[in-house]
Formats: C-alpha cells, structure tokens, sequence
C-alpha cells in the first residue's frame, strides 16, 4: 500500500499543493527522499525517524521511499517533517488511510516530537484552501496566525503524539478560532513620536497628513537638525489603522521570512540603512524571500539620506512604486511579492548639508552639489509625489516654554482626519488616490474651470510631465477630500503645485 498526504510548497508570495506519497517494501533498512527536495527537507529523515521513534511508534525497519510531487517544483522548507512523519504512519498502518483525508500537513518536527513554528503558515493555508482541503494541520504557534483565513479549519498540536491522537479519534482537538482580541488594533499611547511634540515645521506637517491621508510619496529636503527624521517617524502615528483584508496580507509576507506566529496588527514602517544590499532591499536570493519594500506593504519604507544608497538599489524601486509589486527574476525560475508601500524619505541638499542655510556657510563646490544632485535620478524623483524643503527651527523656539495650547493638534486629531479621507476615497473608487491610474483621476478630479486653467498654465510653465501633471492633480484631490470638498478648487491647485520639485 501506498500512503499519502498533502502539504504545500512556498514558490514567491503563494504556495503550491504538494502531495507526499510513502512506499514501504521488503529489503534491507533505508529511509529515501526524492522529488526535488533541498537540503532542509533532506534532513527531515533523521527529525522524523528521532521524532517517530522518541514518540512511541514504531519506525519500520524496511525500505521507505517518499516522494513529493510535482517533482519538477523545488521542495523547500522544514515543515514538510510533520506530512512525511504521518504518511510513514499511515503506510505502516498505524494510521487509518481516511484519517488524513481532506488535511493538509505542515510542521517542523523535533528529536522528542515537539512540532516547532514553521514560516510561511499563512501561505499553506491559503494554498490548502484554494485546493478544496477542509483542514490544516499545524504547530499549535502557528495556528491562530493561520485562523486570519476564513472558512477553513485549523488545528494546532503540539507534538506528534497530539497529531496522532486526534486522528485516531482518541484525543479530539479543537479547531482555532481567531478572537477580536487577537486583531486588537493599536493605542494612542502607542505612538513613538505625536505630531504635537515636533517644534516649528507647519508646512512639513501638514505636507505629512496630506501624504498619509493620500498614501502619497514623500520627500523632506533640508539641513542637518531640521527635524526630517523626526517627521517621517511621526507618520506612523497618523496611519489609520488597517483592515482585516490588509493584516492578512501583511501577516502573510512577514511569516515568509521567519517563523513568526505573531499577528500583525501594525503598520509595518521599515527603514533599512543606506548599506543595506540590493538582495535585501528589493528580495530575491538564492533561497527566495520579501525584501524591505515588501515587508513594507501596506506600510511605510522610510529610506534615510536618499542620496547615500547605491543607484542601482533605487533605480530598482522605479517599477515597484508604479506597479505595487515587484517581480523577481532567477535562472531557477520567477516569484512575485506585494509592495504596496508609501515612501518616506529625507535628504540634505549638499554633502554637507547646509547649502542655501540662512544661518551657516556651505563649503561645497558647486561640482560637488550638482553630483550630490545627480545620484537621485529624475524618473525616481518624478515618481515621488510631494517634495518638501524643510528648514531648522530656531533655537530660541526650540528651548521657548510653550503653554499649552487648545488649538495644537496631535496625531490623533489629525489621524481621525485622515481616516475619514481615507474613507471617502474608498467609497468612491477603492483604492487610495495616490494608486488611481491617469484615466481615473481624470473623470474624478471634478475640477473647476479656474482650477483647470491654472493647472494647464503651471504645467506650461514648469514644463511638467504628464506623470507629474497626473499627480499633482492626485495630491490636490487628496487636500480636497480633507478640505471635504467635492470639488478641487485653485487652492487646493496652487497647494499641491507646492509641492513638486522644480
């Protein structure tokens, strides 16, 4: 008799079903994997003969082969012990056949048969379902991460032991039910940095709950000190909070790079340094995993002193800010990751980065400013929404003993603001107004005809280009939707042309 069993492959952003397939035979004592499998699943012979064995079973003392297919497709990842363990059960007969039917296995074993978290549970999971399976089996630390996808059942265990009893029927174990505690959003008084702390910058501020209130980019242009790390930080305060459908997805791309069994109710901010490689930035690799744009998704990707990171890296984030995604080509074949990101970045606007400070000297050539210059190329800067110049703050304003103010408004004030811009834009097309495409923005911009002619002329003049042309008209329907106006107005034009760099 052949057994079988179902567990899944991580290719990319999803998964590929994987049936497991034991044969038992006569001859003298081995233990064979074949089907494309990497070194991790390769090892699983020693886990799952320790684990077998240290559980109470018994191990035949035969020759067992196991297959995976589709043997094309590379097999990789350690929770592939758990669904070769129980296929080894059931040929042997310690199982019934029609105990594992319509499961789904995954779980890494230990030398006791203790099951270990595995990466990339919500994958399976997803890939179980979209196959017709009813049930996933899982490390118990990975279940309620799992339990984010509806309409399927999850069981969590917690040795193999626990996985046997209660496919025998012995010892029943519940299905996991993901509670509303589990998803609890974050507090006010979890916010690092309130917009209220932050001295000065009105303009840079406001500039900021546009951005957030669009998912606009963003850029901050000034000296040393000014505060532009400050501001970025403050963002994740302004953020609404996200939806089921998004901490599914950012669940989903964070258990691909480790084993976590958390639930991601956050925002992800992500601010990797300028010396961080191309590999970790973008994703990709030899064994293939999210970079830091997509561990990003449906977050902020805060890249500090733009002009210090190699061109190659953010010449590479030209597709990815256009497309929300980014697709990773290898000889070994091709993965796709979500990027859905909001950039966040600062700059000073020379080497030393006091070049036009009313205060102190610059002693940059004008060859060495025009080079600092040159290293953020035109096509990226026309990709960033919103340019800022932001300027320090005087030092009798920073040590100046501020009373409190019932006109100061802090992040939450604003992030109310921002939501329900948020909301507005949802209604009306499903998406954030920084992600509509030219053709949209176009019929729903609901221009007046003096806004209209004022846009037209700035274009002329500034020598726009239709990209630029198309978002500054996306950033002026984001200031209308706060203003909540259902028109766009010539101020909301002459805001928005603000903030595009010259």
């Amino acid at each position: 008799m052949i057994g079988k069993t179902y567990s899944a492959t991580i290719v990319g952003y999803d998964g590929t079903l994987v049936e497991i397939e034991c044969d038992i035979k006569k001859g003298l004592p081995s233990f064979s994997v074949v089907g494309l499998a990497d070194k991790a699943v390769g090892e699983a012979r020693e886990r799952v003969r320790s684990a077998i064995i240290n559980s109470g079973f018994q191990f035949p003392a035969k020759r067992v082969t196991i297959n995976m297919a589709p043997a094309d497709i590379t097999k990789d990842g350690t929770h592939f012990d758990l669904p070769i363990a129980i296929a080894i059960l059931q040929t042997s007969g310690q199982l019934l056949p029609s105990a594992t039917n319509g499961t789904l296995f995954a779980g890494e074993l230990g030398l006791n048969g203790k099951l270990r978290s595995i990466r990339g549970a919500l994958a399976i999971t997803e890939t179980a379902k979209k196959a017709g399976l009813k049930t996933v089996a899982l490390p118990v630390k990975n279940a309620k991460q799992a339990a984010l996808l509806s309409k399927i059942n999850i069981v969590g265990f917690t040795t193999l032991t626990d996985a046997v009893l209660h496919l025998t029927g012995e010892n029943i174990v519940k299905n996991t039910i993901l509670s509303n505690d589990d998803i609890e959003q974050r507090n006010d008084t979890e916010i690092d940095i309130d917009l209220a702390d932050i001295k000065g910058q009105e303009t840079a501020k406001r500039a900021l709950v546009i951005a957030a209130a669009g998912h606009h980019n963003i850029l901050f242009s000034g000296p040393p000190g000014a505060g532009k790390t400050m501001l970025a930080k403050a963002l994740a305060g302004l953020l609404p909070a996200l939806t089921k459908r998004e901490i599914f997805e950012v669940t989903k791309v964070r258990s691909l790079t480790n084993s976590t069994d958390k639930v991601m109710t956050k925002r992800p901010f992500r601010a990797p340094h300028h010396t961080a490689s191309h590999i970790s930035m973008i994703g990709g690799g030899s064994r293939p995993s999210p970079g830091e744009i997509s561990l990003a998704h449906h977050g902020v990707l805060f890249l500090d002193e733009l002009p210090e990171y190699p061109r190659q890296t953010l010449e590479a984030l030209r597709q990815p800010m256009e497309d929300k995604k980014v697709q990773i080509s290898r000889s070994a074949g091709k993965s796709s990751y979500p990027a859905n990101f909001m950039l966040v970045a600062t700059k000073n606007p020379c080497p030393c980065g006091f070049f036009g400070d009313p205060t102190k000297e610059c002693i940059c050539s004008q060859t060495q400013i025009l080079n600092y210059e040159k290293r953020i190329s035109g096509p990226l800067l026309d990709r960033i929404d919103m340019v800022v110049n932001v300027s320090r703050v005087p030092q009798k304003e920073l040590l100046a003993d501020e009373k409190p103010n019932k006109n100061t408004k802090n992040s939450a004030y604003y992030r109310e603001k921002i939501t329900q811009a948020r909301d507005k834009q949802q209604q009306r097309q499903k998406s954030p107004n920084a992600a509509l495409s030219s053709k949209k923005i176009t019929t729903l911009a609901n221009l007046t005809d003096s806004a209209r002619k004022l846009l037209d002329s700035a274009a002329e003049k500034l020598e726009l280009s239709a990209r630029s042309y198309f978002k500054v008209l996306k950033v002026a329907r984001t200031i209308a939707d706060l203003n909540d106006s259902a028109n766009i107005t010539e101020s909301e034009i002459s805001e928005a042309l603000q903030y595009r760099q010259q």
